[in-house]
């Protein structure tokens, strides 16, 4: 986790290189909405991971202390083969992801973005880590101790980072023949029918050229997911792809229909049902993005509360590991960080529901504030100062905000 909190300052140095690179050869890789929706995705999937990652390493150390086969040193050889097992692991996890139903929908965040950036490296879904801990399990069984397990997962993560981009075209051939690149994974994230499902790899593209699902960056890439997201709200975006599962489930007949849905390829239908949907035919320049008329002014007030909003995440994740998960000052930080990314995102939406999410977020943030977390100063001067300082930056930023009131349809 500290690993993690520490990227964060260079995660943003290095989009602010790309948006330099982005300038200068006057390409157009990032919008803003999209890119500030792909952050809110990675804060939802950081705060909530502090219960998602905690349940998946006490499995993993718990198979570890009580059912470990061998009792593997921590030496060189042994983090090599860490390093293999746990990409080769990944790559299952990656494909399956892709190829069974329920799994994509834990997987299809990180997929949405209609563009192709480093912002979209930190897109994740919230509930993802549930599914991929389950795959490195067979690691704790064989005795792979868990802190070099967690350095080299969260090394494989890091290096994913960079590889989310159109800044880079191709690296040299011998590169490009073992390691993951941003050519193959920009082949990944198209949604053009030869590139789907292609890819999979973490660090290594080794285990795609052996296991048939390797595909070569030819035609331009179409970014995004065949039935789009339609909205910048970061916590729908977790939900989306099973609201719509859902309403098939139902209308799917059969017991057996039913769990082939789940477990089939994204697309299955029953032959009575038309049989399986196919991804149509589609070119770069033919795609129409989602995208708000948002004004300048009202951009400029989600970038300054966004900038709020990733100090106050960046402070709870380097200090949530000295509290108990489960203790209401972590529980309710939660809430208030995935409150503020959702209400901004609608209000990007240009929705009505963003408006007066966002406006009670002004009004109830500074006292909820005092109430569970300066009130712990036992009412003392500095406390007070804190709750009023906020309070008068809600009380301006409201005034701002409410300018917008007719634009977001009230």
């Amino acid at each position: 986790m500290d690993i993690m909190i520490y990227a964060i300052p260079v995660f943003f140095l290095l989009i602010g290189v790309e948006l330099l690179v982005e300038r200068k050869h006057n390409q157009q890789w990032y919008r803003f909405n999209d890119a500030v929706s792909n952050i809110s995705c990675g804060i939802s999937q950081q705060v909530t991971g502090v219960f998602m990652k905690a349940i998946t390493f006490f499995a993993y150390t718990y198979i570890f202390l009580n059912w470990k086969i061998f009792d593997i040193p921590n030496e060189w050889w042994s983090f090599i083969l860490l390093f293999i097992g746990i990409d080769f692991l990944y790559y299952w996890f990656h494909r399956y992801c892709h190829e069974i139903n329920i799994f994509w929908g834990t997987h299809v965040v990180h997929h949405q973005s209609e563009d192709y950036n480093l912002s979209v490296a930190l897109r994740q879904s919230a509930f993802q880590s549930l599914i991929s801990g389950a795959f490195y399990l067979p690691l704790a069984l064989i005795g792979f101790d868990p802190i070099p397990f967690l350095l080299i997962n969260t090394l494989q993560t890091l290096y994913q980072f960079w590889i989310h981009t159109e800044a880079i075209y191709k690296m040299p051939k011998w590169f490009e023949y073992i390691f993951n690149t941003p050519s193959h994974h920009r082949v990944h994230h198209g949604r053009n029918p030869e590139y789907i499902d292609k890819n999979h790899g973490g660090t290594l593209i080794i285990f795609d050229r052996i296991f048939g699902s390797f595909q070569p960056e030819i035609a331009p890439v179409v970014y995004g997911v065949t039935k789009p997201l339609a909205t910048w709200n970061p916590i729908w975006a977790n939900f989306d792809y099973y609201a719509t599962l859902w309403q098939e489930f139902k209308h799917t007949r059969g017991v057996l229909n039913k769990f082939k849905l789940l477990i089939n390829k994204p697309g299955w239908r029953p032959i009575a049902q038309g049989g399986p949907q196919y991804p149509p035919e589609i070119k770069r320049g033919e795609q129409l993005k989602y995208n708000t008329e948002t004004p300048k002014a009202l951009s400029l007030y989600s970038f300054l509360h966004y900038i709020l909003i990733l100090l106050g995440t960046t402070l709870f994740l380097a200090t949530a590991k000295q509290s108990d998960i489960f203790a209401a000052n972590v529980i309710i930080s939660i809430l208030l960080i995935l409150w503020s990314v959702a209400s901004l995102g609608l209000s990007a939406d240009m929705r009505k529901l963003g408006f007066w999410l966002e406006t009670t977020r002004l009004i109830s943030l500074p006292i909820i504030l005092h109430v569970f977390f300066f009130s712990t100063l036992n009412f003392t001067i500095p406390g007070i100062q804190i709750t009023i300082l906020i309070a008068v930056l809600h009380f301006i930023s409201l005034t701002y905000f409410w300018k917008f009131k007719n634009i977001l349809n009230i």
